[in-house]
């Protein structure tokens, strides 16, 4: 029997907040988006996490991770 996307998406945030802590409303959006076959573009403050949680994010679904960093004097 197939799990529930409800169960998939959350055994991904479950796996993912063993990493990240304090960003769980962030992942369930993350999740979402993904699931549905959008696109996330993740802005705050240097050093809040954003490249660890993408980065655990692609291994928690065994997908390819890439970042792109764009500066104000682009």
């Amino acid at each position: 029997m197939n799990p529930s996307p409800r169960d998939v998406s959350q055994k991904i945030i479950s796996n993912i907040g063993q990493v990240i802590r304090g960003q769980r409303e962030a992942l369930r959006k993350i999740v979402a988006a993904l699931a549905t076959g959008g696109h996330v573009l993740l802005e705050d403050f240097p050093g809040t996490g954003k490249t660890t949680l993408a980065k655990a994010l692609a291994r928690s679904i065994d997908a390819q991770f890439k970042r792109l960093q764009f500066t104000p004097d682009l």
